[in-house]
């Protein structure tokens, strides 16, 4: 395995300094356990109503659901640990679990739904939009493109190879549109849009603001559709996060350019403006970015970090669906931080070397990778292919910058 070689690697096991009590987002009581009702009801219920007591050995974070053990394990410096026990688990329950709820997400130009299980883990379902062949045409704007479920597995997968860990676990999952969403829903505004296809197919198109409509509806075979099941993230009410408008965020109109597209000294005033003056805000940017290159994602207007942590802490890379749009080209624009502020973590550019060599490429990682998950094959050859080349352009960028 070359990817347990990889994660075996010292650049894969540099420490992360020591988490204190106030560096963990929750801090939990230890004596609070979970356990299912003994009425054998599905519902997880804390301790103060359980009527079971501990088998002998066992603490009250076993009792936890993984989901719980996920969130309980966010600290100021990972969404997730390197050597994570839980991750395997968690994805599997992603792609098994018995759904018992399925709404619709407010807000957002697409469809998502929120699928919820016996253990009130949830996850956002995003439903498969095109095939794995198909490419963005060429004169689609960046903000015109579909979601794609397959991006958000690889996303997942491609964040945690470049060691970054701050995409939350997904995995793909086969859906019955029937069973786990139309007989189940009780959004009654998503009910409205079930229909039968003149191909006699069972489809959905549910509301929002783009692409809700028979025309861009989602549709089984009959009733089978495949998508992304993403880990949802603690609800703001219990760990509040920030939203950070991307100071190269793209202007989102047909003919306007950003001001970084027009100013080449851009990164200058960027240095000068907080949070960015300071810490490593603008490294992990640019560890973004970086990421962003690799996918052929031109659609981070966005991010977002956890309030509680301040400005010191990793930025949340949410919201992939619009990578592995293209394969046959490279949008170099989405490097435009690295190659203005000719600025890299040391430790981002050393693993970005070692991914270009042998024994570690890039496109072997991904590809063994994503062979695990339950809709393989999740990329086409061609996106993985086309990571390889890519990376040699990152590479390329911080060498002019060491020329300079």
């Amino acid at each position: 395995s070359k990817l347990a070689a990889l994660f075996e690697h010292p650049l894969y096991n540099i420490p992360i300094p020591e988490v204190m009590e106030k560096d963990k987002l929750f801090i939990v009581n230890p004596m609070e356990k979970f356990s299912l009702h003994s009425s054998g009801s599905d519902e997880w219920v804390s301790s103060s109503k359980a009527e079971t007591l501990l088998p002998t050995g066992k603490t009250a974070y076993d009792t936890y659901p993984t989901w719980l053990k996920f969130h309980v394990g966010i600290n100021r410096y990972e969404l997730y640990p390197r050597r994570d026990p839980l991750l395997p688990t968690l994805l599997r329950d992603l792609a098994t679990q018995r759904i018992v709820s399925s709404v619709q997400k407010s807000g957002g130009t697409q469809l998502k739904l929120i699928m919820t299980f016996p253990n009130y883990g949830q996850a956002l379902f995003k439903p498969m939009k095109q095939t794995r062949d198909q490419e963005t045409p060429i004169d689609f704007f960046y903000f015109s493109d579909f979601e794609r479920h397959n991006a958000e597995i690889a996303a997942f997968h491609l964040d945690r190879i470049l060691d970054f860990r701050r995409i939350p676990p997904v995995s793909g999952r086969l859906v019955n549109i029937t069973k786990e969403i139309r007989d189940i829903t009780t959004d009654k505004k998503l009910a409205k849009t079930f229909f039968i296809s003149p191909a006699g197919n069972v489809c959905f198109y549910g509301e929002c603001s783009y692409y809700c409509s028979t025309e861009h509806a989602l549709c089984g075979k009959p009733d089978r559709l495949e998508g992304s099941m993403a880990a949802l993230l603690p609800d703001k009410t219990l760990a509040k996060r920030r939203s950070w408008r991307s100071p190269w965020r793209r202007s989102y109109h047909k003919s306007k350019k950003a001001e970084w597209e027009l100013n080449p000294n851009y990164c200058a005033q960027v240095r000068e403006t907080p949070p960015y003056d300071r810490g490593h805000r603008l490294l992990d940017l640019i560890d973004m970015t970086i990421l962003d290159f690799l996918m052929g994602n031109m659609d981070r207007h966005h991010y977002e970090t956890f309030e509680k942590f301040g400005n010191d802490t990793f930025l949340l890379h949410l919201d992939n669906g619009r990578g592995f749009g293209t394969h046959s080209r490279d949008e170099l624009s989405i490097l435009a931080p690295l190659q203005q502020c000719c600025s890299i973590k040391k430790s981002t550019y050393l693993r970005l070397q070692l991914l270009a060599t042998q024994p570690y490429r890039l496109s072997d990682l991904l590809r063994e990778a994503l062979a695990a998950d339950p809709l393989a094959p999740v990329l086409a050859e061609p996106h993985l292919r086309a990571l390889d080349r890519r990376l040699g352009k990152v590479l390329a960028a911080v060498g002019h910058c060491l020329a300079r």
